[in-house]
């Protein structure tokens, strides 16, 4: 009988100040749109494979307000096979999903076989936004990373990959991200009542933000953090990270042709397929 995987958290001692001073920087715009290309392309091949062998996995995008998911999704999935990827934005519940458990409608968005789901935003709403802004009583989001742990461990137990990213600005790089937003007409409407007044509560999210990262990076579905001050950085950084995730003891070598498609194009075509 297959017995379950046991939920081992990593036990790194994070805190999420200490990567305001880790600044790396791609200033060269060549350089990346180089890097750019390069793994878009890697990422591309590793979907295929997953399709090929009816692969499925879990993209997680968390982060500050402003620090650059959307860039950053944008990216990932430029150049993907949109048959094999959705990207789901998360909100608030909507009012038929609010009497239901908070993970009912993160079941609903899980991904078939061969393909990708990325959130934009999650279930760890739960331990974040919903802890902070009181929207979840204390016990609900206390007893919240057992049952994400449980969560991701049944996903990975079904054969499913699970990849975290942590996209992390300081407090004065998001209020320069505020600015640029109130000052471009095409940028206003990504600006919130919410994203402001947030602010107002940054310690608390601090606080919120390394306790998500204490009680849920597991050895099997841990985080990634990165720095999103540069933001050409953070979607290289984004890219290279799900690529080796997803990649690991994985085969992402094409699968050989159908023979009989060789023999049929031979006789049909008058085509030499070696």
């Amino acid at each position: 009988m297959h017995q379950p995987s046991q939920i081992v958290l990593r036990q790194r001692q994070i805190d999420i100040r200490d990567y305001d001073a880790i600044r790396p920087r791609i200033a060269d715009k060549d350089t990346y749109k180089a890097e750019l290309k390069h793994w878009q392309k890697k990422l591309l091949h590793v979907q295929q494979a997953y399709y090929h062998s009816g692969r499925r996995a879990i993209i997680v995008f968390e982060g500050w307000d402003a620090a650059g998911k959307g860039g950053a999704i944008r990216r990932v999935t430029e150049k993907l096979d949109p048959r094999g990827c959705t990207v789901h934005p998360i909100g608030a519940p909507k009012p038929e999903n609010q009497a239901k458990h908070y993970l009912y409608r993160f079941y609903t968005k899980l991904p078939e076989a061969g393909c990708l789901a990325i959130f934009d935003r999650s279930y760890y709403g739960r331990v974040l936004v919903e802890r902070v802004e009181d929207f979840a009583r204390k016990s609900e989001w206390q007893r919240a990373y057992r049952e994400i742990n449980e969560f991701e461990r049944l996903l990975t137990d079904d054969g499913a990959r699970v990849i975290k990213l942590f996209i992390h600005i300081d407090k004065d790089e998001q209020l320069e991200r505020f600015i640029q937003r109130l000052h471009d007409p095409y940028k206003r409407w990504k600006l919130t009542m919410e994203d402001v007044r947030n602010r107002e509560r940054w310690p608390d999210y601090e606080e919120a933000i390394n306790d998500m990262l204490k009680y849920t990076d597991t050895e099997s579905c841990p985080w990634h953090i990165i720095s999103g001050h540069d933001k050409r950085h953070a979607r290289i950084e984004v890219l290279k990270i799900l690529v080796q995730a997803l990649s690991h003891k994985v085969d992402i070598e094409p699968p050989p042709i159908d023979p009989e498609i060789v023999k049929l194009a031979k006789k049909q075509l008058g085509l030499t397929i070696d």
